[in-house]
């Protein structure tokens, strides 16, 4: 066991010289899978002698950094998700940057809780906020905070928005003691994780009205408005509608603008779901497209999607800062605020979520806004839905293929084509999964008006117009 000079254990290495030459190579390990990424399979199976391998005893004993780094390379580094490769397009998932990752090991060297107190990190989250604030076009007055994911972040908004409508007393009266039946709307289209939200914060999925789509996937907005008046006129109370800003099928954007007015009209929160497409903000480009998004009262978003940021980063933006804090905010004795020392700096981010323990997750947002800058997000943006279109040209080109859904951002949901349904979902569906497996290429799979579907998502900043090529002619090659 490694001992300091007076004689006692530490888990700090005996030789930080032997410990920096591992740490060099360790990295250089790293760094030069990402630069070859693109030479190996998109992903790989997991063979039974890997898997088993994590059957593994508890490890009571020292094992070697040597050691446990080679195992790291053997059963894990080839075994990813591969949403870093350039042909992942299954899902909405960035690809992560070499400058991130170095900024998590930069967090981690650092390895602050980011909950509270006075210290660099805090200023380096606020930051993020005020920029996040200024690009949305929010208040000065507007609160916001990073989180694992817009799961979260949606989950928080509705914590707010709940608590705003019935008073921070509901926190601890709880719901049934205020005797009404909150009800929030939003479209068929939407990610699972809003009706997941209505469901954790104890409101009820039953309580969530889910709105018909019209023809481009948007929510229909005189379905939404007949939908209020007859909650209404049943003696309930809505208080909450999401729209969606990038739904999680086709990307559809919901019309933000006219669901703002509506939600003004008819005194409702408005929440926009912009997980990946809020971020079009960043392109002059794709920014009309989100006209409105300006009037949210809240918006939850992810920087590890279109902003490339490595996973976790979610954020959620609220434009009313007090209603945020006081959905959340609590101050026992042991968490007591001062005016000097460690203690001030307040308000503390623990104030506008439910956790205390917060790792430093803005760094890496910190490092990719300033390394690559706005623009150049923006531009990368812009350019994973250009392949879209060029991809769903490709498709519209190929009798054996069919196009499924319009394309208004960057994804393409497309089929082979078949005269029997149900042969043509399983044919799809064999598609996809032998795609995987070969290592060709990642596509995933969804149902577009119950048909299944193929579904490329172009998010990685590495796909290039050859990649999806490559996709669409392994596709077409498996048609019968």
């Amino acid at each position: 066991m490694p001992r300091r000079a007076d004689g006692l254990p530490t888990l700090d290495p005996p030789s930080f010289d032997a410990f920096r030459k591992k740490a060099h190579e360790m990295l250089d390990g790293i760094v030069d899978h990402v630069e070859h990424l693109a030479d190996g399979p998109a992903w790989r199976p997991m063979p039974a002698d890997v898997r088993s391998a994590f059957d593994a005893p508890v490890p009571f004993g020292e094992t070697p950094i040597e050691d446990v780094h080679a195992e790291f390379e053997r059963l894990i580094l080839p075994y990813g998700s591969g949403n870093a490769h350039p042909r992942f397009v299954g899902w909405v998932q960035g690809g992560g940057t070499p400058y991130g990752m170095m900024a998590e090991l930069l967090a981690a060297g650092l390895n602050p809780n980011v909950g509270g107190r006075d210290h660099a990190a805090i200023e380096v989250e606020r930051q993020i906020v005020r920029w996040m604030r200024r690009l949305f076009g929010f208040p000065e007055s507007a609160t916001g905070i990073l989180v694992t994911g817009t799961s979260m972040a949606n989950l928080l908004a509705v914590i707010v928005a709940k608590t705003k409508r019935l008073g921070a007393a509901t926190r601890e009266r709880g719901l049934a003691a205020e005797g009404m039946r909150l009800i929030a709307y939003t479209s068929t289209a939407a990610h699972g994780c809003v009706r997941r939200a209505m469901e954790h914060s104890g409101l009820g999925s039953a309580n969530l009205r889910m709105i018909p789509t019209d023809a481009g996937h948007r929510m229909n907005l005189d379905a939404l408005t007949a939908a209020i008046a007859k909650d209404r006129a049943e003696g309930h109370t809505p208080f909450l509608v999401v729209g969606n800003a990038g739904t999680v099928d086709i990307g559809a954007i919901d019309h933000l603008d006219a669901l703002a007015t509506c939600a003004k009209q008819n005194d409702l929160w408005f929440h926009v779901d912009g997980a990946f497409g809020s971020l079009g903000v960043f392109s002059p480009e794709l920014a009309p497209k989100l006209a409105g998004l300006e009037r949210a009262d809240s918006i939850a978003l992810d920087f590890h999607k279109w902003g490339q940021v490595p996973y976790d980063a979610g954020f959620l933006l609220v434009r009313d800062g007090e209603a945020h804090r006081a959905a959340f905010a609590d101050e026992p004795a042991y968490l007591a605020r001062d005016e000097r020392g460690l203690s001030a700096g307040q308000p503390w981010f623990t104030d506008f979520g439910p956790d205390l323990s917060r790792g430093f997750r803005a760094l890496k947002v910190w490092f990719t806004l300033k390394t690559f800058g706005v623009d150049r997000l923006g531009a990368t943006m812009a350019e994973t839905c250009r392949l879209a279109q060029v991809l769903e040209a490709r498709v519209a080109s190929e009798p054996t293929l069919e196009l499924l859904a319009p394309v208004p951002l960057n994804i393409v949901c497309f089929r082979v084509r078949h005269g029997d349904p149900e042969l043509a979902d399983r044919l799809n569906r064999d598609i996809v999964v032998e795609l995987q497996e070969s290592g060709v290429a990642v596509p995933s799979t969804t149902r577009i008006d119950g048909k299944l579907a193929i579904r490329v998502a172009i998010v990685n900043h590495r796909c290039r117009e050859p990649d999806l090529q490559a996709l669409v002619d392994a596709i077409v090659a498996k048609a019968p």
